[in-house]
């Protein structure tokens, strides 16, 4: 495995070579998941590499979100080396392109809005932080994953060890904006919460964290759970938790594979 992907920091020199070179030519372009959490969390890299997320593993792909200019991505990333699946871009290219061929195995693009096992809609936050999405979104971007694995897991814990809760996104992780977005849809709520509590359990399981790095991710998590129940939910939050997980409160994702 470790021949077929580029070391870590070419994923990174490259990650910030598209937003950069995107910007140049009116393109938007920004890094979201483990890539954006380390560039965020350099401060910590000690603490990634202890818990394997640099020295044993590697980067295998760099997601982007933007807010459109499809055609012109496509001719961006095809100067760059890149090939795509023609029959998946016709048929999905409004919301995600994917890219194979070029220096990275591969490049996700999404357009306007995440739309995972629960949707995140970037339309009013892609200008928030630059080079990536804002804080708030690449927590939900983790734990909107009904199936979280222990990458995940591991990018939470450094993400939340590395930044303190606001209600702003000063290099902060806004809980305001978290919470406002979790009281309106109550199955993006319960994967949410579910994972939080999933997340603070792990937290004694590694031996890399130190006393003080599990006290700090659990109050922190602690002070996100309290946030988000306290926040006044939507007559829809409270008529769908009334039927609650007897139905499924999240959409299927099928992993796509070169």
């Amino acid at each position: 495995m470790q021949d077929k992907y580029p070391p870590p920091d070419v994923f990174v020199r490259e990650a910030l070579r598209y937003v950069e070179e995107g910007k140049k030519e009116g393109i938007t372009l920004r890094i979201m998941g483990a890539i954006a959490i380390y560039l965020h969390s350099r401060n910590y890299e000690e603490l990634w590499k202890s818990l394997g997320r640099l020295s044993d593993r590697i980067f295998t792909d760099i997601d982007f979100m933007s807010d459109g200019g499809i055609h012109e991505i496509l001719k961006f990333f095809e100067k760059r080396g890149y090939s795509y699946n023609k029959t998946y871009a016709a048929l999905y290219g409004n919301k995600r392109l994917i890219f194979f061929g070029g220096t990275i195995p591969m490049i996700d693009v999404f357009f306007n809005k995440l739309e995972m096992c629960h949707t995140i809609d970037f339309r009013k936050r892609l200008y928030v932080d630059y080079p990536t999405i804002p804080l708030a979104e690449l927590l939900l971007e983790k734990l909107q994953i009904v199936k979280i694995n222990e990458k995940d897991i591991k990018d939470v814990i450094v993400l939340l060890r590395a930044h303190d809760l606001s209600e702003d996104d000063n290099d902060q992780i806004n809980i305001k904006y978290i919470a406002t977005l979790l009281s309106n849809d109550w199955g993006f709520y319960y994967t949410a919460i579910m994972n939080l509590q999933k997340i603070k359990n792990f937290l004694h399981k590694y031996d890399a964290l130190k006393n003080e790095d599990c006290l700090d991710v659990a109050n922190k998590i602690d002070n996100i759970i309290t946030k988000i129940e306290r926040e006044p939910k939507s007559i829809k939050w409270k008529i769908r938790a009334s039927i609650g997980a007897k139905k499924k409160w999240y959409r299927e994702v099928e992993e796509i594979e070169r």
